[in-house]
């Protein structure tokens, strides 16, 4: 039984094995997912980064109020801004810049940093907004 010849051989040379290469050196890097302008390229920059914008709007909002002493209602600002990008990273097809990593780790990152920082708004002390009573025992525990 003779052998096909290989339709990548050539004349002279035994055949190769072909496989996947990746180069050397990275010239580029991919966009994530939903990176692409999230208005017209015919708007103006502001208008293509719309989403971007507005959780940075809030973040620096909330960190104003927290600087002129309303530390309570500005950090829940900062949080409540993050759980916006959170949202409009998972309802919004093209984001532009909002767009850091991939869909799934882009919600987890703003959602959980934004969860988290307006949990603590409500439970900072003097007089918490929020009290979970099972927090109080663990830190008891812990304490004493």
């Amino acid at each position: 039984m003779a052998a096909e010849p290989d339709e990548h051989a050539t004349a002279g040379t035994a055949a190769k094995p072909r496989g996947r290469r990746f180069p050397l050196f990275t010239r580029d890097t991919a966009r994530p997912e939903g990176g692409g302008r999230a208005a017209s390229p015919n708007a103006p920059a502001p208008a293509r980064q719309w989403p971007m914008l507005t959780v940075v709007a809030g973040t620096a909002a909330g960190l104003l109020l927290t600087a002129l002493d309303a530390f309570r209602v500005g950090t829940l600002l900062v949080g409540l801004a993050l759980l916006a990008g959170a949202v409009l990273r998972w309802a919004i097809p093209s984001v532009g810049m909002l767009a850091v990593r991939s869909r799934f780790t882009d919600m987890l990152t703003y959602g959980g940093l934004g969860l988290a920082i307006a949990l603590l708004a409500l439970m900072a002390q003097p007089n918490p907004w929020l009290e979970i009573p099972f927090l109080d025992d663990t830190l008891h525990f812990t304490i004493s």
